[in-house]
């Protein structure tokens, strides 16, 4: 059923005050679903805190990669600290690993200055990235890796994401995220075989270092060891885990918040920086709205199924063959997708998933902050569909357009 939190808005984003909690449907799963995509990791927060704001508080949180980390700060920590954990993180991370970051007055006037002083100032930081790590994340590694040399595959990558670990075990108690009450889910990718996976706490025990296998996209981060077996970043295969809490079984009445970080549509590039961030927006969307179409038809499939079967004979039902059949298919139950989709800025290039400056960080919060607000500004849209499908999807860039 839906929880609510006692928190308030206290994040990066500047607050309402004290928000009313709203009321929605007793959905027997609220779901948080967490698309991959770096740097731009910061707007799930955003979307995180207005939910937390109105007293919507998940009961299953499924990421990749950055959506992964994000999660485990969320099911890491009771409620009320929440925000805090997740502001401590991004703060952290958002600042250069080894050299001193800008004081806060001028990093905040160069990003807000005009747009050629804003695309340098960015390009530099991204490339500052690249050089030397971001502080709590990941530093290159010492000496560089070359291309032909052999060794522990947990080495094989410019990058050691050995800070990271350190950072997830002082900010998350994996106690609470494996017996705290909410579901986890984090896709990774088996190196060995090819296959996605994903680790679960219903069904393993999770350490930092199953969400860092999420998080671990080569050739940057390693592959991360657990019981034997080498996983990489999930989002080679899928960056979004919504079909994971659609499709399980047994089903349930959901309410998913899907957060995406890449938007599948997009303007067509005419310059070459221009063409790496759309290639990047296609590659990483994972599609979601043709895997949310897919998903519709198929549960209006089980939805229509139902309904036909109570219109047939009870003694029918229990003593045929087919109709028994049918109803081990159908399916009663709905389901409501809000889409939440980070909408790239115009001073956002092709490295926008690896520009962590502080001033980036918190515009990117403050996005999906903005977002989540508008979204709920739609009480409606939290009801259960009453359609022939049973499912229902809403997204305030596409309902508004």
């Amino acid at each position: 059923m839906a929880g609510s939190s006692n928190g308030s808005g206290n994040g990066n984003g500047s607050g309402n005050g004290a928000q009313k909690k709203m009321k929605f449907p007793a959905y027997e799963t609220v779901a948080l679903v967490l698309q991959g995509g770096g740097a731009l990791g910061a707007y799930q927060a955003g979307v995180y805190q207005g939910l937390e704001e109105v007293g919507i508080e998940p009961t299953w949180i499924a990421g990749i990669s950055i959506g992964a980390l994000n999660t485990a700060l969320i099911a890491g920590n009771p409620p009320e600290r929440r925000m805090e954990r997740l502001l401590q993180f991004w703060e952290t991370v958002c600042t250069p690993a080894y050299g001193l970051p800008l004081p806060p007055f001028l990093e905040h006037s160069l990003f807000h200055s005009n747009d050629m002083v804003r695309e340098a100032f960015t390009n530099w930081q991204a490339m500052q990235t690249l050089s030397e790590g971001q502080k709590g994340f990941f530093v290159p590694r010492m000496p560089p890796p070359t291309p032909f040399s052999t060794g522990d595959p947990g080495t094989a990558s410019w990058y050691d994401t050995g800070p990271l670990k350190t950072t997830l075990e002082n900010l998350c108690d994996f106690d609470r995220i494996n017996h705290g009450g909410v579901r986890v889910s984090i896709g990774a990718v088996n190196v060995k075989s090819g296959n996605f996976v994903y680790f679960d706490n219903e069904k393993q025990t999770l350490r930092a270092e199953h969400f860092m296998a999420s998080g671990a996209l080569p050739p940057g981060f390693a592959a991360v060891e657990i019981d034997g077996e080498y996983y990489w970043d999930g989002g080679l295969m899928s960056n979004t885990p919504l079909a994971r809490v659609l499709q399980t079984t047994p089903r349930r009445d959901t309410l998913a918040f899907q957060v995406d970080l890449w938007s599948a549509s997009g303007p067509v590039p005419d310059n070459l920086t221009d063409v790496g961030g759309r290639q990047k927006d296609i590659q990483y969307s994972s599609r979601t709205r043709m895997v949310t179409d897919m998903l519709q038809r198929s549960q209006r499939f089980r939805h229509v199924l139902s309904e036909v079967l109570e219109r047939v004979p009870p003694e029918i039902r229990e003593s045929d063959h087919w109709c028994r059949v049918a109803n081990e298919m159908a399916c009663s139950k709905r389901y409501n997708v809000v889409h939440v989709i980070y909408q790239a800025k115009e001073y956002d290039g092709h490295f926008k998933d690896f520009q962590f400056g502080l001033s980036t960080m918190r515009e990117h919060w403050e996005s999906g902050l903005t977002d989540i607000r508008r979204t709920l500004e739609h009480p409606d849209w939290l009801d259960l569909p009453e359609n022939d499908a049973g499912f229902v999807t809403h997204d305030i860039h596409r309902d508004h357009r």
